[in-house]
């Protein structure tokens, strides 16, 4: 578990860095220009590497050594946090280059951290435990840093901010290149683009959580880019209340994280899948329907348990079905096809709100949440033996 260890400690250290930029970017953006529509273009941005490049990169890291990739994807990173530096009230450029590069390089890291993982760990339940320390040391991290990173503002400046960023990028580079355990490159063919997405399509439990994840995070991103908007006009409360709304999403992910092995080992993979889609979208219209600040709060933890559990078997089971040799590009797949659900959910919803108004789009897109369960519990197959990998077959040499 040495090697573990080691990927752990880098993915935490760079996810505090991460984190701290989800409140300095968009404030020094603000700060820098006075401008919602520049400020909101920042988040937009995240989401097009994974959607348009994500794909092909998975295809190159199913040739790569995966440690290598992360290493270097992480030196790419700090350097793009750096040119942040460079940027002021008449050149803003920068920083839309450097979101750009960041989360490039964010889309090469995470499918090769996933798929380097069984190979460290191996694909029995010693994997569905180190998805559920991951996840509850993100669930932490999540918790924590957004609120450091607004103190730290408010201190020394955003200068300070982002030298911690490229601090942590740095030093996970260095802990991930001293990691032994490889995932020894395919050779031979050259890399296909849509081999991931060949290969999602083709076996059934892929297919499976693709289509049921998909629809579902369509709908929680709808619910997400409409948090805001909910805490000032529904509840009547100022916008930092969504700081503990959030503080109350990530307390219920770490205790979803704790519980998640137990679930799996009393529940199949597709029950369990539907289960706790169905009990996150109850816990939608808890929080939308809230009638005061202290009963959202404990509707967003409960959104967070079940969330938890659900993103840790879907992401355990993804890792043991998909072919190891392929499992970057599948890997990537699913993170295209979560960029794709937030770009829906986030332009669809403030549009649907001009139409309907603000509750009834709400509880539409909690019901949306609701029918992706059952989604879920159609498509995603119930017998184990769709759950195991299947094998790549060569094609036949013409």
């Amino acid at each position: 578990m040495r090697d573990f260890r080691r990927l752990w400690l880098s993915g935490a250290i760079s996810g505090i860095g991460s984190w701290l930029l989800v409140v300095a970017i968009p404030f020094h953006v603000f700060a820098l220009t006075g401008s919602a529509v520049a400020t909101g273009l920042t988040l937009a941005l995240e989401a097009l590497p994974p959607l348009l490049i994500g794909p092909w990169a998975g295809a190159l890291l199913n040739r790569w050594d995966l440690a290598r990739a992360m290493w270097i994807a992480d030196l790419v990173s700090a350097a793009a946090v750096g040119l942040i530096l460079t940027a002021d009230h008449d050149r803003i450029w920068p920083i839309y280059v450097a979101i750009l590069l960041e989360n490039t390089a964010t889309t090469v890291f995470r499918p090769a951290a996933r798929a380097l993982l069984p190979a460290v760990v191996g694909t029995g339940k010693e994997l569905a435990r180190a998805n559920a320390i991951n996840a509850g040391t993100g669930s932490a991290i999540r918790l924590a840093a957004p609120p450091l990173g607004a103190l730290l503002l408010a201190g020394p400046g955003i200068e300070f901010v982002l030298a911690v960023d490229i601090a942590s990028y740095l030093l996970s580079a260095a802990i991930i290149a001293t990691v032994r355990t490889r995932r020894h490159p395919t050779t031979g063919e050259p890399p296909r683009a849509l081999e991931g997405l060949r290969a999602a399509i083709e076996h059934r439990a892929l297919r499976g959580i693709l289509i049921g994840q998909t629809a579902f995070l369509t709908a929680n991103a709808g619910l997400t880019a409409l948090l805001v908007p909910f805490t000032v006009d529904r509840l009547h409360a100022p916008g930092y209340v969504v700081g503990y709304l959030i503080s109350g999403l990530g307390a219920g992910y770490l205790a979803g994280a704790a519980l998640s092995t137990t679930a799996a080992r009393l529940l199949g993979t597709r029950e369990l899948l539907t289960l706790t889609q169905l009990a996150t979208a109850a816990a939608f219209f808890g929080l939308f329907n809230a009638p005061n600040i202290p009963v959202a709060i404990a509707a967003a933890a409960l959104i967070g348990l079940p969330g938890s559990i659900l993103l840790i078997t879907a992401q355990t089971t993804i890792q043991r079905a998909a072919p190891p040799e392929i499992l970057p590009g599948v890997g990537a797949i699913f993170f295209a096809a979560d960029s794709l659900a937030l770009l829906i959910g986030a332009l669809a919803a403030p549009t649907a709100t001009l139409a309907l108004g603000l509750p009834l789009t709400l509880n539409i897109l909690a019901a949306l949440a609701v029918g992706a369960a059952g989604v879920t519990l159609l498509v995603v197959p119930r017998h184990p033996a769709h759950l195991l990998p299947v094998r790549k077959q060569p094609r036949a040499k013409g």
